[in-house]
Order: structure tokens, then C-alpha cells, then sequence
């Protein structure tokens, strides 16, 4: 088997694992009555829902990369940084899974912040940090933000059915085709695992009979692993601005995270605490359905990893002209959306 067929199998073989293993903890999570009540006024759905989705997303990712370690060879290298982004992993979803079961108070966001940074410095420690920042402690102090900036990106997005999933799995992609040429086969792996993982969840979280949500333990570990993957690819062969293409793969949750906070500023509010000001559901107020919206935001991601993509291929010039255009989109966009009024 080829390496290509070998990511292609780690896809299907995650999806068909976690499609499997989620209605099996999705009647777990029933019978245990671990539920999400629709008890706030930030909460989106009507009844209450089963959680822990998240539970089969890691036990497919993990299995398979489990799976993948006994059918091949890895490089020294590639074990080495795997066996990190596993046990940074399960470190946050088991935070996330201890959060979920407490709620609806759930865990102080202190107390998080400082697992996160624990979860984030082990990676530092492991060698997956940012390569482009001088001197070394910038580099690291900017790593762990970026990490634990993008796993509570994909937590904070988490508030539509298969809002989360889908653009997990766009990104996931993004990362799987950016690497190919350049052989990180440890951000190959898992990449291909995550998608597939988040391909399997999503008929299920969809589901109007038998939904289940992915939880804090899910969105968490989903963002960790790609922070991971985002720091284990060179993206600048051809010019140095390549070196920012994930913020672009990553710029929905990215820009969700900055425009809430900023939002919730303006109106005096912290910006840790709950609120309905997410660009997901103001364009809800606009009229668009719940499915339009993922699938607007997850066509909008692959726009945006193809221009990723084209900034790691072109020169300088072209590249700053991608950033310009695609900056002012986003400015237009928010300037908008920020006439919606949500209550």
C-alpha cells in the first residue's frame, strides 16, 4: 500500500469507526441522563441533547492512529511528535469531558486556561512550536498562545449542529494537502484521522431524531490537534509571507473568537462570559437556516484553504495581493454583520 492509499484508508477507517461508535455513546450518555439542557439564554437548542459526541471523535482518532503506528514504519521524528499531540490531546478532552458532566455551572475558565497551557507547553516541549519568531522565548511564549487560542476557537464556534465538525474537517484537509509535497507525515496522519473522525460525527450531530453534540471534550481536542498540525508544515518554499497561510485555513473560528470578544467589549461585558453576539447567528437573524449557515461557513473555509494554498505557491507580490483582498472581505463582512441586532 502506498502512502497515499495509506491516508485514504486512515480517512475511511476513521470515519467508519466514529459513525459507528456514536449512537453506542450516544445511548451511554442517555441512559447516564448526561444531557445539555437548553437552560440559558445563550443556548441555541429547544430540548435536551445528549453530549459527549466527543468520546467516539477521540476513540476513532486515537484507534486509528493506534492502528496506523502497528501497519507501518514511522520515522523516529514522526512517533516522536505523534505520541505529543496524543497526550496533549487526551488532556484536553478529558478537560473538556470534566466540564461537560458539571454543568451547567461547569468549570472556572481560569482553571481551564492553565490545562490548556499545560497541554500547549507539552507540544513545546516535543518540538512543535513556531519556527519564524526570534528569539526563542517569543517564539514559545507566541506558540501557546496560538494553540490555546485556536482549541478555544473550535469550542467557541460550537453552537450549531455540525458547525464545529465542518469546519474541522475542511481545515483538516487543507493541512492533509498542504503537507503532501513536503512528506510531515506526522501532520499527514493526523490530519487524514481528524477528518475522518469529524466525517463520521456529522450525520449523527445533524440528526433531528438522534442528535448528539461533540461537548466541550470534542470542539477542545478538535482545535488542540489542529493547532498541532498547524505548526508541522513548511509554508514558505516559494515566498515568506506562506508562513501565515493557517490563519486563513483557520479564519472562521479565528475571526468568530475576535469579533465575539470585541463585541462583547463594546458592551461592557466580559469577554469569557456567553453571549449571542457569534456571526453564525446573526446570520440567522438575516433569514438564512441553520444548514445553510454550516454550509455557507464550510464553503467559505474552502475558499479560503485554496487561497492558503495559492499563497504558499506564488511570489511575494501575489501573495500580498491575496492577504489585501481577503482582508477587505472580512472587514466588509463584519461591518454588516455588525448592524444585526441579536437578542
Amino acid at each position: 500500500m502506498t502512502t497515499n492509499q495509506l491516508y485514504v484508508a486512515a480517512v475511511a477507517v476513521s470515519a467508519g469507526l466514529c459513525f459507528a461508535l456514536t449512537p453506542a455513546v450516544r445511548a451511554f450518555a442517555l441512559r447516564m441522563r448526561w444531557v445539555d439542557e437548553p437552560s440559558t439564554a445563550v443556548k441555541t437548542h429547544k430540548v435536551a441533547t445528549p453530549v459527549l459526541g466527543g468520546v467516539a471523535i477521540w476513540l476513532s482518532f486515537a484507534m486509528t492512529l493506534a492502528a496506523l503506528r502497528l501497519l507501518t514504519s514511522f520515522p523516529t521524528g514522526t512517533l516522536y511528535r505523534l505520541r505529543s499531540v496524543l497526550a496533549g490531546g487526551a488532556i484536553v478532552f478529558l478537560l473538556g469531558v470534566i466540564d461537560d458532566l458539571g454543568k451547567p455551572r461547569g468549570l472556572n475558565y481560569r482553571v481551564k486556561f492553565v490545562v490548556q497551557f499545560l497541554a500547549a507547553a507539552l507540544l513545546l516541549h516535543f518540538g512543535i512550536q513556531l519556527r519564524f519568531i526570534q528569539p526563542d522565548y517569543l517564539a514559545a511564549a507566541l506558540t501557546l498562545l496560538w494553540i490555546v487560542g485556536i482549541t478555544n476557537a473550535f469550542n467557541i464556534i460550537d453552537i450549531m449542529d455540525g458547525l464545529t465538525a465542518s469546519q474541522a474537517a475542511v481545515a483538516a484537509l487543507a493541512f492533509l494537502l498542504i503537507a503532501l509535497p513536503s512528506e510531515e507525515i506526522y501532520v499527514n496522519f493526523t490530519a487524514a484521522a481528524l477528518l475522518g473522525s469529524c466525517l463520521g460525527f456529522l450525520p449523527w450531530n445533524l440528526s433531528e431524531k438522534r442528535k448528539i453534540f461533540m461537548g466541550d471534550g470534542g470542539a477542545l481536542l478538535i482545535g488542540f490537534v489542529l493547532a498541532a498540525m498547524s505548526l508541522g508544515t513548511d509554508y514558505t518554499r516559494r515566498n515568506p509571507l506562506g508562513v501565515y497561510a493557517p490563519i486563513f485555513i483557520l479564519l472562521v473560528p479565528i475571526f468568530d473568537v475576535v469579533y465575539v470578544m470585541v463585541m462583547r467589549m463594546r458592551k461592557g461585558q466580559s469577554p469569557f462570559l456567553g453571549s449571542r453576539d457569534h456571526f453564525a447567528l446573526r446570520l440567522e437573524v438575516l433569514g438564512l437556516t441553520r444548514h445553510q449557515i454550516v454550509v455557507l461557513s464550510a464553503v467559505s473555509s474552502a475558499f479560503l484553504s485554496l487561497f492558503a494554498l495559492l499563497i504558499t505557491l506564488v511570489n511575494t507580490g501575489w501573495a500580498l495581493m491575496i492577504y489585501a483582498v481577503v482582508g477587505l472581505w472580512i472587514a466588509f463582512i463584519a461591518r454588516h454583520i455588525s448592524k444585526v441586532e441579536v437578542r
